[in-house]
């Protein structure tokens, strides 16, 4: 079975945290999310797969 696209109130929810949170991990932590027009949406597996690999707790790679 194919795998849902989440919102961001949708993987919020999934990781407990603020739809606020999400955003700023976005930007500073680089979450794995695709921007579809407007809106930013997300598999929860590529998000699992970073929350495990301790990413939400690092700070962003400088480039």
């Amino acid at each position: 079975m194919k795998e849902r696209w989440l919102s961001v109130q949708q993987i919020a929810t999934h990781l407990g945290v603020n739809p606020d949170t999400i955003y700023k991990w976005i930007e500073r932590k680089n979450l794995p999310a695709h921007k579809v027009g407007r809106l930013w949406k997300f598999l929860a597996s590529e998000v699992d797969e970073w929350v495990k690999g301790g990413k939400a707790g690092q700070k962003k790679e400088k480039k």
